[in-house]
This record gives structure tokens, sequence and C-alpha cells, in this order.
């Protein structure tokens, strides 16, 4: 299963950001992202949770969205993992 939240992650991330199959394959879980993907403005932030909520079929609260769960790809998805995707 987490493998799974890992692929599901990435295809959000793909598709929001659009980014290559090849920047998302060097996503390590130390990959910062915030700060470091351009791609990643606060119109993409929102729009970036709100995929990730439809493609997990998850909720986060609006405490649980700040800029340490977008400080790096392992923060991001540690939270998706916290309610209960994997």
């Amino acid at each position: 299963m987490n493998n799974d939240t890992d692929a599901g992650l990435r295809t959000v991330l793909g598709h929001v950001l659009g980014l290559s199959a090849v920047r998302l394959a060097a996503l390590t879980e130390q990959s910062p992202l915030l700060g470091t993907l351009p791609e990643l403005d606060s119109m993409a932030i929102a729009t970036l949770f709100a995929g990730i909520e439809d493609h997990f079929g998850v909720m986060f609260d609006d405490a649980e969205l700040t800029g340490e769960t977008l400080e790096s790809y392992g923060t991001l998805l540690a939270l998706v993992r916290s309610k209960g995707t994997a």
C-alpha cells in the first residue's frame, strides 16, 4: 500500500504541476518542494491539495496545510499516509 500512496502522489504532482516523468521519478523523500519547484506557487498549492483530496478520498484540515507540510516530498507523503491511504 505504501507504494500505491507514493505512486498516487507522484501522479497528482505530475498532473497539477506538469512535472515530467523524469522529474517525478527523481523525487526522494528528502527532495525539497516549497521554494525549489517554481511550478509550486500559491495557486498550485490550492490545486495540489484539492487534487490529493480527490485522488485519495481524504480531507485536510486547514491546520495541516502549512509550509512545513510542503517542505519536502517526504513531509507531504507522510501527511497523505497519515490520512489512512497506506
